[in-house]
């Protein structure tokens, strides 16, 4: 696949704020990011109706645009505070924030990416959960078809063939074995993909809510990628919400044309390169504000020397970026 044309759905990245390309890794501060939602969702038609002069008034909050009384009178902007509060806080229950994230999004490609090498009851639950709560794609590839994850998704495919597609490849994984690394592996689903937006997501989470519109709202509205948890690299401490310094990779949506370059290809486990890819993105990251409705469903349990020596030659790699940048 080739990018010769960029995506002409996403804002133009922001760069004005780049996280990985300068300084120490440190600066967690910035704005946050926005958006709820369902991926996918088409927005209610209009009523026809002309705009009101105060549609404020018929939801019961007090004030009128037109009426704006002494500016020096303290408790009549202690008041207007109050209502201006009480208003977001009531428009969001009442879905008008989501309404506009679901509009902003609308006819931007997502795709969710997924690497099976073995665990098929968690591959299952992943995968529907992600056509359950979600309106983006699925692309996986099979490594090996251990203990049977390949024939899940074949199953799965079967069952959403408009949503899911899946590449059986012979090679094991490099952590069960075999010669298919991490790198090598996203790199090839990078390259089969042809979204808009391109979303890592690991096979040992499961979506309880649809926690990727945040994810993409964000990427829309300037941000290269956005993610659920934020790190700061130097230190390995949590960040966010806003803009954070890394993003680690359980689930991360990216512009996939800006990872084509990021990605550490040479990683042979997962750990820490997600934060390397991170690092590697000329743009601003972001973890969206509030909980995500999502849940690991349990440990995937790779050998723990293997574990160690990957984690900690890919964590070399991102002290490398740091001291260069």
């Amino acid at each position: 696949m080739t990018d010769a044309k960029p995506p002409g759905r996403l804002r133009p990245a922001r760069l004005e704020q780049v996280a990985g390309s300068s300084g120490t890794g440190r600066d967690t501060t910035g704005g946050a990011a926005t958006g709820v939602g369902t991926a996918g969702a088409k927005p209610r038609a209009g009523s026809g109706t002309h705009a009101r002069a105060n549609p404020a008034a018929e939801l019961g909050f007090s004030g009128d645009p037109g009426q704006h009384g002494d500016t020096g009178d303290g408790m009549l902007h202690a008041q207007r505070t109050w209502d201006a509060s009480l208003a977001t806080n009531r428009l969001d229950d009442l879905g008008v924030n989501a309404e506009r994230q679901r509009v902003e999004i609308k006819g931007v490609t997502t795709t969710v990416s997924l690497l099976a090498d073995g665990w098929p009851a968690d591959v299952r639950t992943c995968v529907q959960s992600v056509i359950d709560h979600t309106g983006a794609k699925v692309l996986a590839l099979d490594l090996g078809n251990l203990d049977g994850a390949g024939d899940v998704l074949g199953d799965l495919a079967e069952r959403y063939p408009d949503r899911v597609t899946v590449w059986h490849v012979a090679e094991r994984p490099h952590w069960r074995g075999g010669t298919a690394t991490w790198g090598e592996s996203r790199a090839k689903l990078l390259r089969l993909d042809e979204s808009d937006v391109h979303v890592l997501m690991e096979t040992s989470l499961v979506l309880r809510g649809d926690a990727l519109t945040p994810l993409v709202a964000a990427v829309v509205e300037g941000a290269v990628a956005a993610g659920w948890r934020g790190v700061d690299p130097a230190d390995g401490r949590e960040a966010g919400p806003g803009r954070v310094p890394a993003l680690t990779g359980e689930l991360m949506a990216v512009r996939r044309s800006a990872a084509l370059g990021a990605l550490p290809e040479d990683a042979n486990y997962g750990r820490n390169a997600d934060l390397e890819l991170s690092l590697g993105l000329r743009g601003e990251l972001v973890v969206p504000p509030g909980p995500p409705p999502a849940e690991r469903l349990g440990a995937h349990n790779i050998p723990a020397e293997y574990q160690e020596r990957e984690s900690r030659r890919n964590y070399d790699g991102v002290l490398r970026m740091l001291s260069a940048s």
